[in-house]
């Protein structure tokens, strides 16, 4: 078990394997490398909290549930630096920006997660069709809260 402070959840505890871990930190945050996800409310949305950074979290939810057309290439390199041994061991999540009403996803650097060994890399799409503010839907007051 891994006791930590955060800045909005207060100190939690989370089981060791339940740790995901990115060798390069993420676009931002090259020293921040241990994560956790957690679930936010009763939806598909994600906290990915820093185990390292109190105040470092984001919202991140599957990205192929909101953008079902959504494709990112996963070369040698990733594929070999995560250890994936099967295509369906991997998650890929993108991070979403709350501005007002208006959220947007990040389709330009999505998260690539091993779900068996909990290790993962933000990799740079570089297909011109997606955006690193997408817009996913407007939310209301009660929700953006």
């Amino acid at each position: 078990m891994i006791s930590f402070d955060t800045t909005r959840f207060g100190r939690l505890d989370v089981a060791g394997d339940k740790i995901i871990y990115f060798p390069n930190g993420l676009i931002g945050f090259p020293d921040v490398k241990r994560y956790v996800l957690m679930d936010y409310k009763d939806t598909l949305l994600k906290w990915l909290q820093a185990v390292d950074a109190k105040d470092v979290a984001f919202i991140v939810a599957p990205t192929y549930e909101f953008f079902p057309d959504y494709s990112v290439r996963i070369d040698n390199q990733t594929g070999d630096l995560l250890e994936i041994k099967n295509e369906e061991d991997v998650i890929i999540l993108t991070i979403l920006r709350v501005e007002g009403k208006d959220v947007t996803a990040n389709l330009q650097g999505p998260l690539v997660i091993n779900s068996i060994n909990k290790k993962g890399i933000q990799v740079v799409n570089e297909d011109s069709r997606f955006s690193c503010r997408t817009p996913l839907r407007s939310l209301s007051a009660s929700e953006s809260e």
